[in-house]
């Protein structure tokens, strides 16, 4: 029979046993660490998207790669995925769309340039993505961040976060040339999808809800033929920071006249500056109107400085507060406008 003593004993090598394992330098379930692949040419670059794996980063050489590049592997928080490369480095999707419904990599040739899918927790830096239909297109993915890209030459849209594509950014990126086909569909970037679209691209509840996507410190323009930032309804609380908007070469089609056309809500704008000259059509800096009951509402403008070349009415124009008395949209005395015909703001300011 056991006495105190012994029971004593076995109690303290036990706990000894347990803190020597605890403190063991080899994990006895550790994950192994996925090799880093480099490309240099399309194909290879499709294989390595194909077989992606979290923590892994591909690296592009510099030259143009023609085909069409998708990501469907998620990374993690704690091992995001990474595909990197140098500005010459340059993706080019010219293949035609196709393909009927919803748009999916399984039954759709996208031509989009760079198209993530269902692909959580990705970074892209530095390469450049050309003369597709559409620049980089992100679809049911969160914590998605672009970074020191290049996009030009898209035949619609730029950069598009959609099908509740939350928690991305967009950052230190410059946005050019973009709508060449479809001058009115050829936003900068794009967040969310119109009301009408939210069949194929609205979540659980039916809303297409990309929110909390942050736009921080990009050029675009000239020749963004859409708006620079067009902001769909059903999203929301998201950051729009230290932007520049070169509005020449906005075409005025599908009511792109503006440089930030916001219709979702809870958005910050700040520290952005705007420009216009000719060529182009421009009406207004930054514009809301309400698609929804209770869009458009409770953004906050402040610290914006607005050139609108002696066109532009007002530098910001929300006709959508007269709609949003639960949640009013907001514009503080320290954005300040030039060169406008109407003035700052068809709406109080506030100090």
């Amino acid at each position: 029979m056991p006495t105190p003593r012994t029971r004593r004993l076995s109690l303290c090598l036990a706990a000894a046993g347990a803190v020597a394992l605890a403190a063991s330098p080899f994990p006895a379930h550790a994950e192994p660490v996925p090799a880093d692949v480099r490309v240099s040419d399309a194909p290879a670059l499709e294989e390595a998207l194909a077989n992606a794996q979290p923590g892994q980063t591909i690296t592009l050489d510099s030259g143009e790669y023609v085909g069409s590049f998708v990501a469907t592997t998620p990374g993690t928080s704690a091992a995001p995925i990474t595909l990197t490369g140098p500005s010459d480095a340059v993706l080019v999707n010219d293949e035609p769309a196709s393909g009927s419904g919803c748009p999916a990599p399984d039954t759709h040739s996208s031509g989009y340039g760079l198209w993530l899918y269902e692909a959580d927790h990705w970074n892209v830096r530095g390469l450049t993505v050309a003369d597709s239909r559409k620049g980089v297109v992100i679809d049911r993915s969160d914590h998605v961040h672009l970074s020191d890209l290049e996009v030009r030459g898209t035949d619609d849209e730029g950069v598009h976060f959609r099908s509740s594509s939350s928690d991305g950014s967009v950052r230190d990126s410059r946005i050019t040339d973009t709508g060449r086909v479809q001058p009115g569909f050829g936003e900068g970037v794009y967040l969310g999808s119109a009301h009408s679209n939210w069949g194929c691209y609205g979540g659980d509840d039916g809303v297409d809800r990309s929110d909390r996507t942050e736009v921080t410190g990009n050029h675009f323009g000239p020749d963004v033929r859409g708006e620079h930032l067009d902001i769909k309804e059903g999203t929301r609380d998201g950051l729009i920071s230290g932007n520049t908007f070169d509005g020449r070469g906005i075409s005025g089609q599908n009511f792109a006249d503006s440089w930030v056309d916001v219709k979702g809500n809870g958005y910050v704008f700040e520290h952005n500056t705007g420009t216009f000259d000719r060529p182009g059509v421009f009406a207004h800096g930054y514009t809301s109107t309400q698609q929804v009951d209770g869009a458009g509402c409770g953004n906050v403008f402040r610290d914006n400085h607005s050139d609108l070349g002696g066109v532009g009415g007002f530098a910001i124009a929300l006709w959508s507060q007269s709609d949003c008395a639960g949640e009013p949209n907001v514009v503080h005395a320290s954005n300040t406008v030039s060169n406008a015909t109407r003035g700052l703001t068809n709406i109080d300011v506030t100090p």
